[in-house]
């Protein structure tokens, strides 16, 4: 035990509250050895962040902290602000999950990475402390560092903000890195770039990580050991392949089943984890998982199991655990335990993995509409220019943010196209402007064979009812202040649909996306994040449309909620011939929902065609290097993949780019001779059919050399 780095033992963390405490981490133990890679995964609200914070000594004041922390084999428990600041960057670094809250917007990069030096080293120069800055900006792979070291916060995109809060953390060679969700916000491929980043960082420093993330597939390749978080306490924890392939605990084992996997999407349906997780300030005596769980039995409900430790998963081996004096440290030092009173059922086959969630049934054909295919919306060479303008009182434009610039597309009734790619693409731009049924910049819109810009105020009125949203952020689409009958019926207000009706499709409507029309008198605080964005579907759906666009409907949900919506979207679509136009950066949601997919950057469609054709033969070497940026929740797979890492971020829309706007970040354009890189740099490429799909790249034919190791 001395010879780990660190160590928690029995750790609760209880927050006061007025109407009583509340309990955020309860009885945590679990341990970090020198040089290892910890993944803490889980739901949130499970205690994940709440626990590292204690670790660092960055809880409030009221905290009520028992247990104790051990870092290097001295507590950190009782230890002074200044003893902890002087641990804080030295021994022990932490990056935030939002690195533009955790970085001070008035100083400039470069100075707070000075400043992070000179506070644990007071004889080191000013001048000296700057010249390392712009050397551990360099390591973490930010281009012209010394240009970059002068610029603030606010002029780096969301990838170089985290990568420079992984210059500060490593500044001083810590002997433990603490990520907090460090990815969660970030596309896959600057994802990839910071996790990339991350393993450098470990490697050169020789520092300890502990991960914490709701991504499993973002610690399948990365971690050594995984702790499974649930209702503020470890309910399993093993090594990366033992908790993958033989999880024992059947909220792991959820957890599994409901990600979308890009390897597999879309051939079968998704596997959702019922229920919310437990109010920690009330819980109920028992297994906190146990409403949620498919085998549990009367025991479950007031017995609450330990961590007990498996042998052999997989090979029929049963699970032991130790009582009194001594049970956290081997609890805590268990390498392969989970918390549940049929661990040994399933650890030895009687109780399969495969069986405790069932698959759920597709609709049946009688349930499912007779879709007429037709097209149903079009876009044909659509642009969205906004102007750069200066000056207060006599303005003049001095550039132009091409935020769409020529995309084409169609939909066909019952389909869904999905429209993915990073942030800044121009994806949401375009959905704005087919939703506003306006006569487009350039370019033109159609909806149900008619052009939008032909329509006059009534008709466009009356075409709103066949083209609805769903948006993102259900929470931040819901008006707190009304109940959802009302939120739900709005749209038919507009409409001018009579009182009586709009109470019974509301109620019909609620029923049909699965939640009871008994709740319609409820407010949106009273309702879990996947049953508000039910309630932002029924809203959607309450005119009958024909299309519904889907901004980021899942990506702010957990993953065992993602699944349920998601299956709900297809049961949806086949029920009432709906087609969807999916905006999405998460690419195995893209492919287990779409049938077709088209791929933006920077404003332009660079690839489309079939799903199936881009996920498994892509042509463009940016949908290349998207598709392999996408974590994949299995380790062997993960440890395989020949990842292509695109250097740099998104460049800006607002920069006039000569030739192929994609060459300044593709691997294929240094690949290629002389006469192919003059190509790109002086020819902007159109979209061609190639393999099946079209392809916006003048050397689409050579993208297998982008297959070589090393690229």
């Amino acid at each position: 035990m001395a010879n780990h780095l660190l160590e928690v033992r029995d750790l609760s963390v209880t927050f006061p509250q007025p109407g009583g405490a509340v309990t955020a981490v309860r009885g945590v133990n679990y341990h970090v050895d020198k040089g290892e890679f910890l993944g803490i995964v889980g739901e949130s609200g499970s205690g994940k962040s709440v626990s590292s914070l204690a670790v660092m000594g960055l809880l409030p004041s009221s905290a009520k902290i028992s247990g104790d922390i051990l870092f290097e084999g001295r507590s950190l428990l009782g230890r002074t602000d200044r003893e902890l600041s002087k641990l804080r960057g030295d021994g022990i670094s932490i990056i935030f999950q939002d690195p533009l809250s955790a970085l001070t917007p008035v100083y400039t990069i470069g100075a707070q990475i000075a400043e992070a030096l000179q506070l644990h080293d007071r004889k080191l120069s000013k001048v000296a402390a700057n010249a390392r800055a712009v050397e551990l900006l360099k390591v973490v792979g930010i281009p012209n560092p010394e240009r970059r070291a002068q610029a603030f916060p606010h002029e780096f995109s969301g990838g170089m903000r985290q990568r420079a809060m992984i210059a500060i953390a490593i500044a001083n060679n810590p002997r433990l890195i603490i990520a907090d969700e460090p990815t969660t916000a970030l596309d896959v491929t600057i994802q990839a770039q910071i996790l990339e980043v991350l393993q450098k960082a470990k490697d050169l420093t020789g520092a300890a990580v502990v991960l914490i993330t709701h991504d499993l597939g973002v610690v399948a390749g990365n971690a050594d050991r995984i702790a499974v978080m649930y209702a503020g306490r470890i309910v399993e924890t093993g090594t990366v392949d033992q908790v993958f392939y033989f999880p024992t605990m059947p909220y792991t084992i959820g957890l599994l089943r409901s990600m979308p996997n890009l390897a597999s999407a879309g051939h079968t349906r998704l596997v959702p984890l019922e229920g919310r997780p437990p109010q920690l300030s009330n819980l109920a005596p028992g297994c906190p998982f146990a409403p949620r769980c498919p085998v549990a039995i009367a025991a479950c409900t007031t017995t609450e199991p330990p961590l007990m430790v498996v042998g052999g998963r997989g090979q029929g081996a049963g699970a032991t655990t130790t009582d009194g004096q001594g049970s956290a440290a081997a609890q805590a030092d268990a390498e392969n335990a989970a918390a549940c009173l049929r661990v040994a059922e399933i650890a030895g086959g009687s109780l399969p993995r495969d069986t405790l969630y069932p698959v759920p049934e597709p609709l049946a054909p009688a349930e499912r509409a007779d879709v007429v295919p037709e097209q149903v919306l079009a876009v044909e060479g659509l642009k969205r220019h906004f102007p750069l303008t200066r000056g207060s009182v006599f303005k003049h434009t001095i550039g132009m943010v091409r935020a769409v610039d020529g995309v084409s597309f169609d939909i066909k009734s019952g389909q869904t196209l999905g429209l993915v790619g990073e942030s800044g693409c121009g994806k949401s731009t375009t959905i704005m402007e087919i939703l506003e049924l306006a006569k487009p910049q350039s370019g033109r819109v159609t909806i149900n064979g008619t052009d939008v810009a032909t329509l006059s105020a009534r008709d466009k009125k009356a075409l709103r009812r066949d083209i609805q949203v769903v948006f993102q952020d259900p929470m931040a689409s819901l008006d707190p202040r009304l109940p959802v009958q009302d939120l739900v019926a709005e749209p038919l207000s507009v409409h001018g649909v009579p009182a009586r009706e709009r109470l019974e499709k509301v109620r019909d409507v609620l029923q049909l996306v699965g939640l009871d029309p008994d709740m319609a008198s409820r407010y949106p605080h009273e309702f879990s994040g996947g049953q508000r964005q039910r309630i932002g579907i029924a809203r959607a759906l309450v005119t009958d449309p024909r299309i519904v666009v889907l901004d980021e409907p899942v990506s702010a949900l957990d993953v065992s909620i993602q699944a349920g919506v998601i299956n709900l979207l297809q049961d949806l679509q086949e029920k009432l011939g709906l087609s969807y136009l999916f905006v999405a950066h998460d690419l195995a949601v893209v492919r287990q929902i779409a049938d077709t997919v088209a791929v933006m950057y920077l404003g332009r469609i660079v690839e489309s065609g079939p799903a199936e054709q881009i996920f498994q033969n892509p042509q463009h070497p940016y949908t290349r290097a998207l598709l392999s940026a996408v974590p994949v929740p299995d380790p062997a797979v993960e440890r395989s993949r020949n990842r292509i890492i695109l250097e740099g971020d998104l460049p800006s829309p607002t920069e006039d780019t000569s030739g192929c706007n994609f060459r300044t970040r593709c691997p294929l354009y240094k690949l290629m001779a002389h006469d192919g890189q003059e190509r790109c740099r002086t020819e902007d490429p159109r979209q061609r059919p190639l393999e099946g799909s079209l392809v916006a790249c003048h050397h689409a034919e050579h993208i297998d050399l982008m297959a070589a190791p090393g690229v």
